[in-house]
Order: structure tokens, then sequence, then C-alpha cells
């Protein structure tokens, strides 16, 4: 963590960092037998130093890891009682933790305007506690929502669409969608009109559900689906919806409608087998039209069986749910908190925080009052607080700074040694900690590689255990998760419980399990988590999955590599693998996920051509770091708009990512010759990334093809 402080003279630095290092030798000496009775770090190293797989496996081409944990007490109680598919475990959980707050919604009140500070008056949330529904609720309502579907003339097998931002009720009709094996298709509600009409209209769907903030889109999306008959919407808890300017034959019911038809239904449950299809999750598009994955339930089960293997859950846990549903990761997740007995209360990012934009100055935000100790995440939010850390440790005065410095230090040495720093954590760290309600223990990190000094610095600040995992939706989420021991950085674990890893030569890209120090190659991972294949693409299908050896693999295209303790690193893509005219070849996730952790840096689009010697980059700066790069450099009277078109910034910019890459120890052709700043935020409504942020490479390009060309050409 780069920390610099400018302005203290150098006798007075020594001074106080001296006087700093004494008190803490003292500390040291004094509480050193305490701590290594309590917190037993040498338990802490044994745990950490384990091997977590071994190769079953090997020949010149492939090497095939298995992991060596064995299976948790969850586990083996969900194989005991026969648990195989959702609807199973939810009956499971519910006649565990029957009266156990289960979902949880925060109350609003009202909206209320607030001056800001420039005269603009904006619209704020007046909010309350949360409320909570108990597992037995939960399920009844399940229950009562598949019902209603089958009132409505929903059946057994015909597919249904849940449109919806992450709530309680999309969990809710998720279930009850499984309990009447009607297959639920699963449609980010950021995407653009097309890609929305596209999984609708592939799947066959009559009936979606959806909620009171995006009926309006579908005012326009009816158009493109035809077959739609039915728009189920989850209620607004302030205003009431208007039915005006729909088309014409189309059925609009509220989801409160549909649960009091399936309470006075007749119907009996058609529950499903293991091997039926529990989902048809649709990719988020990262390099074209999305795919629908078709996931069974015995793959949902096998997933959540590993991540209950790899992750402690405690009943006393509390889980912040804001992630999309949409996305296996979250969803997964969110059910192993369910098999805990673990609440969830829900969230977005207009009311997480104390100083999200929908919350009142002097309110407080979703985290402080449900103070949760799990969370999930994906790396570009985990590098916007990373930045948020940095830009307000900069304003601070020298001697902050310097306390904050050696601070982080002393807690990174002990930390590597297996202990903890409990005084460090509340006096240094603690004002940090309250950003998430003070009480976060377990952040699950997925979605793309973090980098390793991100992972590193929010498990210090934030007095957290960061878990790193790797899967993709084909093999419903789960491939590698870190062990929760491992004190190490920028690794994703080794294989899950259920699963195994073969990694295989990549000629193309020099990649191969006879490397050293490391084997490398492609990674296949095969098992019960992966999926059926992709819905209506029998092609694809077959050129991405394959049975062998018993098992059901799926091709990654992914790029490993697998130290002596079994434990995998992502090093490359083959989809980012450029190679540059003398040849030499760059990984362009690689190179941006170095790149992201520069303060100067919000987001950036790495991109080359085959043709040229070099390549250049799309940055999104931060805002207030570009200000200041500006001010430094004698352009402070400029607006951000204008600064991001000037090409004296464009060329400041591309230096401090030269200087930050070199650190990086990225190599000299890595590093992008030229820059274009963005002043626009990627964003997924925009179609230029997806729901979990994954950079839509395509569409950059497409979009600012003749910025691309100018940088070449200059």
């Amino acid at each position: 963590m780069l920390i610099i402080v400018r302005n203290m003279d150098g006798i007075g630095f020594s001074i106080a960092l001296g006087a700093i290092r004494a008190l803490a030798f003292i500390y040291d000496i004094l509480t050193f037998p305490i701590y290594v009775l309590l917190q037993r770090p040498w338990q802490q190293r044994q745990h950490s130093r384990k091997i977590k797989a071994q190769p079953i496996s090997q020949d010149a081409k492939t090497i095939t890891y298995r992991s060596t944990m064995q299976p948790g007490p969850l586990h083996v109680t969900l194989l005991r009682e026969k648990v195989d598919t959702m609807v199973k475990l939810m009956e499971f959980v519910t006649k565990k933790y029957p009266n156990k707050r289960c979902l949880g919604t925060r109350e609003i009140f009202g909206e209320d305007d607030e001056q800001q500070s420039n005269g603009k008056v904006f619209k704020k949330f007046n909010m309350g506690e949360y409320r909570w529904k108990t597992y037995s609720e939960v399920n009844m309502l399940a229950t009562n929502f598949g019902k209603g579907l089958r009132e409505l003339g929903c059946k057994p097998g015909e597919n249904v669409v849940i449109f919806a931002e992450t709530r309680a009720e999309w969990m809710i009709a998720a279930h009850g969608l499984f309990r009447e094996n009607i297959p639920l298709v699963t449609i980010y509600a950021t995407l653009g009109d097309e890609a929305i009409a596209h999984g609708i209209n592939e799947t066959d769907v009559t009936t979606v559900v959806t909620s009171f903030e995006l009926m309006p889109k579908f005012k326009k999306v009816l158009a493109l689906t035809p077959k739609v008959k039915t728009l189920i919407y989850m209620e607004d808890q302030l205003k009431d919806l208007d039915k005006t300017g729909y088309a014409d034959g189309i059925q609009i019911i509220s989801l409160t409608e549909v649960l009091k038809k399936g309470k006075g239904s007749k119907y009996e449950s058609s529950p499903p087998e293991t091997n039926d299809p529990a989902i048809i999750m649709y990719t988020s598009g990262s390099t074209g039209v999305p795919k629908g994955v078709m996931i069974l339930h015995k793959n949902l089960i096998a997933t959540l069986k590993a991540f209950c293997d790899a992750t402690d859950i405690y009943e006393q846990d509390i889980m912040i749910g804001f992630l999309p549903l949409a996305h296996v990761f979250e969803l997964l997740v969110e059910t192993v908190c369910l098999c805990a007995g673990v609440p969830i209360g829900y969230s977005s990012a207009l009311t997480m925080l104390d100083s999200s934009s929908k919350i009142k100055k002097g309110t407080k935000g979703d985290a402080s009052v449900l103070q949760p100790t799990c969370m999930t995440s994906v790396p570009l939010i985990l590098d916007r607080i990373s930045k948020t850390i940095q830009d307000k440790l900069g304003k601070s005065s020298d001697l902050k700074k310097l306390i904050f410095k050696f601070s982080y230090d002393y807690k990174a040495k002990w930390a590597r040694r297996g202990y903890d720093t409990p005084i460090i954590n509340k006096f240094v760290f603690g004002a940090i900690r309250q950003l998430m309600g003070g009480h976060i223990r377990l952040i699950i990190s997925g979605g793309a590689p973090l980098a390793p000094e991100t992972h590193e610095q929010i498990n210090n600040c934030l007095c957290a255990t960061i878990i790193q995992g790797y899967g993709l939706t084909e093999t419903t989420s789960s491939a590698c998760v870190q062990d929760f021991y491992d004190k190490s950085f920028g690794r994703v674990g080794g294989p899950t419980t259920i699963c195994e890893i073969k990694i295989t030569n990549w000629e193309e890209g020099g990649y191969r399990v006879t490397d050293k120090p490391y084997p490398r190659g492609e990674i296949l991972v095969g098992g019960d988590n992966v999926s059926a294949g992709y819905y209506k693409l029998p092609g694809k299908t077959a050129e991405e999955f394959l049975e062998a050896d018993g098992k059901r693999w799926f091709k990654t295209g992914d790029i490993g590599e697998v130290h002596d303790d079994g434990v995998v690193t992502i090093i490359d893509r083959k989809k980012d693998l450029v190679k540059l005219q003398a040849g030499e070849y760059v990984s362009l996730g690689k190179v941006e996920t170095q790149l992201k952790t520069c303060p100067l840096v919000d987001n950036i689009c790495v991109y080359g051509e085959s043709s040229k010697q070099y390549c250049v980059a799309l940055v999104v700066p931060n805002q207030s770091n570009l200000m200041e790069l500006a001010t430094k450099i004698g352009m402070g009277d400029k607006n951000f708009e204008e600064l991001c078109d000037l090409p004296e910034m464009e060329k400041a910019v591309a230096n401090e990512l030269a200087e930050h890459a070199k650190r990086a120890k990225l190599q000299k052709f890595e590093i992008p010759h030229a820059v274009k700043l963005v002043a626009e935020v990627w964003s997924p409504d925009m179609g230029l990334v997806t729901a979990a942020f994954k950079l839509k490479r395509k569409d950059i390009q497409d979009r600012y093809q003749c910025d691309l060309r100018r940088m070449y050409a200059s």
C-alpha cells in the first residue's frame, strides 16, 4: 500500500516514527505471551500450510487435481437426508429453523426533499428498520406463489422469467417456481431491450415476473416479445402502478394477488427430480449475445455442498444481499446462508451506505442498520472501496498518514505470522470498518480475478477475511474456493470437494503442464456442478462441454497455474490474449487487473492489435484524483469533462500509469503507450460492462473505435 508523507520535515518524521516503534516494541513484549495463548498462531500457520489438492492423474499434456478436503458436517447431513433438489432443501431448512429470521427488507416510510449545498433539491428516503419474514413464512409464501402461477395457467416444465433487482421477493418467487418444477429463466435487470427480448423469446416464455421499477421498461420490450401474455410485478412500498400504456391483451397482476390465488388453490404441488432443469441462467454476455446455461437441481445442490465445505458460516451471522440474484454466485452464497440459519437483509447501491444517494444526511444506510457480518462482492466494488480508503487517507495530515502506514505494516507483519491485532483494528481501522456497519468478518469475492494488492488492503483495513473463489455460470459458480486460513493473496484456492480440475496444454499461448516452477494450462472443470449445456445451442454445447472419465467437463478458456499446495492462480484467458507485431503476447485482463489499482483509474479497457507494436487503453479516471493531477500540472481551472479531452492530461495519465505499471512489474510491451480519458462511467445499463461489471470488449471497442484509431495514429 503506497502512502506518501510529503510535508513533515525529516527530523520530525524520524522522531515520530521512532516513538511509535518504541511504543510498539514495549507493547509487543508485554502482550506477546497473552496473544500466543489466546490466538494460538501455530494452528493458523498449520492450517495455512496444508495441502489443498493433489494430482490424481498425469501425462505429457494434462494433470488432473482433486481436493484433499473431507466433506463438512452440513454436506454430510444433506447427503444423509437425501436433499437433492432445491425444494427438498427449502423443506429441510424450514423444518430446522421454522421461527428464525430468514429474509429482511428495510421499511420505507416516504420520500423527503433535501436541499444540497449547491442549492439543488434531491429526493431522499425516510427509512425505518428491517422487517423480517421467518423461514416458515418464506416457505409458505413460496408455496403459495408457485400454486398461484398454476392458477394463472403456468404448467410444470414451462419456462417463467424473473427479471428484477435483488430483493426478498426474488428469492420467494424463485423457490415458488422450483416447487412446481417450473424452470426459472434469469435475465439481468441491467441488460438492454434486445438482450432481454432475446432471452424471453428463445425460452418461449409467456409469463414474466418483474418489479414495479422495471415495469415501464416492458412498455417497449413487449413489442419485441409477442409470446408474453402475463406480467407479474413486485410492488413498491410507496407508489401504485400505473397500468396504462401497455400492449393490449397483456394481463398485469401484482405479486400479492398471485399469492392470494395460490393460498386458495387446490393444485397439488409438482416437485422436481434431481436431474430436472431448475434454472436457465443467461450469461451477462461479455463476448456477444447472452447464452442460456441450463442448470439442473443436482448442479445447484452440488455447488451448495462445496460452498458449505469451504466456508464457515455461523447461525449468529447476518448477510447483506445486494449483488444480482440473476448471477448464480449470489444465488448460491445466499442459499448457503439459508442452510446455516443465517438471516439475509437486502440492500442496494442507493441505500447501502450512510453516504449513499438516497440516504438523508444524518440518517443511517442499510449496512449501519443491519450490521452484517458476511457479504459477497466483485473485484470492481472492492477496488472502489480500496480507492476510497486511499483518497480519504490522502487528505489526512502527515501525522495521521504516518500512524496509518505504521499500523498497516505492523498488522500485515503479524497477520503473516498468524496473529490478529485487536487494538490496531479498533483504534486505527475502526472508522473504516464502520463503512459496512462495523461487524463484517467475511467477504466472498467472485466474478473476476482480484488484484493481490486490493485483496491485502481490504483484508487489513476492513479487518475481515476475503475468500476469493473461481467458477463460471457453466460450472454453477463452483470450481475453486480459497481456504479460510490461506493467508496468501491473488490465488483462487484449490478445487472444491465436488469437482476435479484438469490442466491441459495450450500450445498457442505457450502454456504447458511441464512448465517450471508450476504446471500451467487451460482449466477444465469436471463434476456434478457442470451444467447440462446451452439452451437451444447444441453445436456450442458440443464445442464447450465433453464427457470423459465418467464425468461431465467444461472447457473454461481460462489459463491456470497450480502451486505445490494444489492452489490455483488464474494467470490468463484465451480470449484476452493478444499477440503484438513483434511476437509478444499481452494478457489484457492481467494488465487491467494491475492498472485498476492505480489511484487515477476507476475502470480501464486495454486494447491491442496484432499489426501494432504496442497496446493502448481507454481509461475511466477517478474524478478527484484526476483534478488533483491537473492542479499539479497547472490545469486546475478546467472541469472534469474538459480535462478528459485535453491531450496534455492524456499524456500525464499515461506517464502515471507507466510508473504504476513498473511498480507492478509489468513488462514494457504490456504498458499502454497512449490513453484516451473517458468522462462517462461504464455501467451495465450502457451495455459496456456486464451486471457483474466485466468488460464487454466488443461493445467498448465499437463505441470508441475512432479514439482507438486516433491513439494508434498518434
